[in-house]
């Protein structure tokens, strides 16, 4: 049983941070000047984001199923679900930017001169940032969290 909880451990953390690196590059590539390639790029980013968001929650399922702490230690505990609403909050936040970038890429195969509205990009890049900023309380309550806190 440890070695199945440090394992979910390991590929929870690695999922984890693979998230907040493509939240990054979302945020660096959404910029004033976006070529087709670019559109494109940010399609294919998104779509990993979707996956490795997915994979997080099974493995977060499987942790708390299968780790040493127990289901208990998880459902009683109020930052459990503070960072169970971040993560929720984050994944609600990024349905725009994802439509957005579906949306863009389908006009940028289509129309070879496209160009993003300001607007728009304005509005996906606000969308991204707040993603970042909440995205920052998960790690503050899984070190809550793993210290006993909630409890």
């Amino acid at each position: 049983m440890e070695t199945t909880d440090l394992v979910l451990a390991i590929l929870h953390h690695l999922l984890v941070f693979s998230l907040a690196g493509i939240i990054a590059a979302e945020f660096v590539l959404v910029r004033n000047e976006m070529s087709a390639r670019t559109i494109s790029r940010l399609a294919r980013i998104d779509r990993h984001y979707g996956l490795i968001a997915l994979l997080v929650i099974l493995v977060g399922v499987g942790r708390v199923v299968y780790g040493l702490k127990g289901w208990e230690f998880y459902v009683y505990n109020w930052v459990f679900w503070a960072k169970i609403a971040a993560f929720a909050a984050v994944g609600l936040l990024s349905v725009v930017p994802t439509m957005r970038y579906l949306s863009w890429n389908r006009r940028a195969g289509a129309e070879p001169a496209f160009q993003v509205p300001q607007a728009e990009l304005a509005a996906v890049r606000s969308y991204v940032l707040a993603q970042a900023l909440i995205f920052l309380l998960i790690p503050v309550f899984a070190a809550a969290m793993a210290r006993g806190y909630g409890l």
